[in-house]
C-alpha cells in the first residue's frame, strides 16, 4: 500500500492556548524556569516538555517541525532559517576533517558551491557524479566516504535519483544517504524508499507564497537530537533558528499543499506534453521520454503527480531572455529564482539558480545556454496559459508558425 503523507498532516490536531484552530505563536527568545535544577537538566537534555531559547528549540518551530516529520515519516524533525542552514547544518553533523562525500553532480547551486568551495576548509572533500548511474556511484566511495548526497528530482536538469538503489550501496558501504526532496513534496516520500536524512527548502513549494524562506532536517530521533545539542550539535551552535512567526505561518501553509502540489502537478504535466509536441527538448518526469520516468513513477505516492518543475531549450541565451522577458510582460509569470509560487516563475538557470557551477561543468552536464527552468503556477485554465505562451514563442522567433 503506497503511503499517503498529506493523511499524516490531516491527522495532526493542534489547539491554541485558548482553544484556538492553530496552535498558540511562542514568541520569546527565552524561557523562565520555575526552579534552577530544571534548568539545569533542561542544559543537559533531560527535561522533556522545557524551552531553554529559541535558538535550540520554542514550541512553534516544534509544531512545524512535527508536522514535517509527519509528512516525511520520520521520527522528527528541525527545522532551519533557510534551506540551506539546513543542508550545511546535516552535512557538517555527519562529517568531520578528513572525511569524503559523493554527491550529485547536478544539485542547487549553493549546495554545490558549499562542497565545492566552502566544505574544504574543514578537510571536507566532495566527489560529484551521475547520480543515475549506479556504478559511478559506487565507484566513487572511498574508505573515507561518509555521505551519499542527492535531490530526488535535481535543479535544474530534473534527473531522478533512484532512491532505493542508492540506499542499497550506502547500506553496503556503511554511509548516510542524505536526500533534499525539494522539488517533490509528498510525490515522493524518500524516508520510506530508504534515505537516513531528508531535507527540504521550505521556501519553494512547502510554503507555496514566495514570502519567506526556510528549511528542515527530518530523520531519526537520535539524528535530530545530535543536531540540536548544545555542546556539539550543527544545528544549535552554527545558528540557523527559524523564527516563531515564520514557522506558523509556514504551518499554516502546509495544509493545503496537497492541493496545491496536484494543479502544479496537473498543469506542468500538460504544458510539457505541449512543449513536446511543438518540437522543443522538454525535460519533465511526467513524460515517457524522461530516462527517470519509470524510476520516477515506481518512487511515487499516488495522486500527486510528477511534480511543478519543468525545462525547455530554446537554443540560445539571448533567445531565452527575450521570450521570458515576453512572458513576463504579458502577465505569464515572473522571470525570477525560487519555486513553489501561485504563479508561473520562469529563470535561465545557467545563469542564475547555477551560476555557481564553472562554464566547463556546465557543458559536461548537460546544462545549455538555452535552457529555461519553469516552475509552473496554479492557473485555472492551464491551456489559455499555454495558448498565451505560444503567442510569445512565436513572437520570439523560437516556435516557427509552420510547428504550430
Amino acid at each position: 500500500m503506497k503511503y499517503k503523507p498529506a493523511d499524516r498532516i490531516q491527522d495532526l490536531q493542534y489547539f491554541g492556548e485558548f482553544g484556538g484552530v492553530n496552535p498558540s505563536i511562542s514568541d520569546s527568545s527565552t524561557y523562565t524556569f520555575l526552579s534552577a535544577k530544571t534548568m539545569f537538566d533542561t542544559f543537559e537534555g533531560n527535561a522533556e516538555g522545557c524551552y531553554l531559547y529559541s535558538r535550540h528549540s520554542s514550541p512553534s518551530n516544534l509544531y512545524l517541525g512535527e508536522a514535517l516529520a509527519a509528512m516525511e515519516g520520520t521520527e522528527a524533525a528541525n527545522v532551519a532559517a533557510s534551506g540551506m542552514g539546513a543542508i550545511t547544518s546535516v552535512l557538517m553533523q555527519l562529517c568531520n576533517n578528513g572525511d569524503h562525500i559523493v554527491c550529485s553532480r547536478t544539485v542547487y547551486g549553493g549546495t554545490y558551491a558549499f562542497l565545492k568551495n566552502f566544505a574544504p576548509k574543514f578537510g571536507i572533500e566532495t566527489t560529484f557524479v551521475d547520480i543515475t548511474k549506479p556504478e559511478a556511484v559506487e565507484a566513487a566511495v572511498k574508505s573515507n566516504t561518509k555521505v551519499i548526497y542527492c535531490e530526488s528530482v535535481s535543479n535544474p536538469l530534473l534527473e531522478v535519483a533512484d532512491i532505493p538503489v542508492l540506499s542499497r550501496i550506502s547500506q553496503v558501504h556503511n554511509l548516510k544517504l542524505v536526500v533534499d526532496n525539494t522539488f517533490s513534496p509528498l510525490s515522493i516520500t524518500p524516508s520510506k524508499l530508504g534515505a537516513d536524512v531528508v531535507i527540504h527548502s521550505l521556501t519553494k513549494f512547502i510554503n507555496g507564497s514566495s514570502d519567506t524562506v526556510g528549511g528542515v532536517v527530518c530523520g531519526t530521533e537520535e539524528f535530530i537530537n545530535d543536531l540540536r545539542n548544545v555542546n556539539d550539535g550543527a544545528a544549535m551552535l552554527l545558528g540557523p533558528t527559524m523564527d516563531s512567526l515564520r514557522a506558523a505561518s509556514i504551518l499554516k501553509n502546509l495544509r493545503t499543499l496537497h492541493i496545491r502540489m496536484k494543479q502544479h502537478s496537473h498543469n506542468a504535466m500538460y504544458l510539457a506534453h505541449k512543449f513536446e509536441q511543438d518540437g522543443f527538448k522538454t525535460v519533465y518526469p511526467g513524460l515517457e521520454s524522461h530516462p527517470g520516468h519509470e524510476a520516477f513513477r515506481k518512487m511515487m505516492n499516488e495522486s500527486y503527480g510528477f511534480g511543478g518543475m519543468l525545462t525547455i531549450d530554446v537554443g540560445s541565451l539571448d533567445k531565452a531572455n527575450e521570450l521570458m522577458e515576453l512572458m513576463q510582460e504579458r502577465n505569464l509569470g515572473y522571470l525570477a529564482v525560487s519555486l513553489g509560487f501561485y504563479k508561473t516563475l520562469f529563470s535561465a538557470p545557467g545563469t542564475s539558480t547555477s551560476s555557481e557551477i564553472p562554464a566547463e561543468e556546465q557543458i559536461e552536464m548537460g546544462l545549455s545556454d538555452g535552457l529555461i527552468r519553469f516552475s509552473i503556477g496554479l492557473d485555472n485554465d492551464i491551456a489559455r496559459t499555454y495558448d498565451m505562451m505560444k503567442e510569445c514563442m512565436t513572437e520570439v522567433g523560437v516556435l516557427k508558425t509552420e510547428m504550430a
